[in-house]
């Protein structure tokens, strides 16, 4: 075989790898993504499968009863809630009134977290404090 034939069959077996690689890469990053759901888009939808769950924790809803953490979760609105039902490490930042994402499936109207999926939201340095937005400084 000539040095050019075997230079030519070398570029198309590792453009071949290439192409086979990054469609890997592609379904592998896009099947293993769960879906981001708020509480109103779960309960309107009702998937089987695991969602991330994504919300406000609703005040006066935080239960902690050994190691299980029930709360609330509303929309931004306040338009809908979910009762949540979670077992697993909870950040230090978590409290009521802060946004969190939590990833597990509903079961009869609850949704159960996956242990150790629970993830809180920091508030942005950039967004306006309430006293801000009602004018003062």
């Amino acid at each position: 075989m000539d040095p050019a034939r075997r230079r030519r069959l070398r570029l198309f077996v590792a453009l071949g790898a290439a192409v086979a690689l990054g469609g890997v890469l592609l379904y592998t990053s896009f099947g293993a993504a769960t879906e981001a759901r708020s509480p109103s888009d779960l309960l309107r939808s009702a998937p089987a499968r695991s969602v991330q769950l994504t919300g406000v924790v609703a005040r006066s809803s935080v239960r902690r009863e050994g190691g299980v953490l029930r709360f609330r979760l509303r929309d931004r609105r306040g338009t809908a809630s979910v009762p949540v039902v979670y077992r697993g490490l909870v950040p230090d930042p978590f409290r009521e009134g802060r946004e969190v994402i939590v990833s597990g499936r509903l079961r009869d109207g609850v949704f159960v977290g996956e242990r150790d999926s629970l993830i809180t939201k920091c508030p942005s340095k950039f967004t306006k404090s309430r006293g801000e937005q009602a004018g003062g400084r």
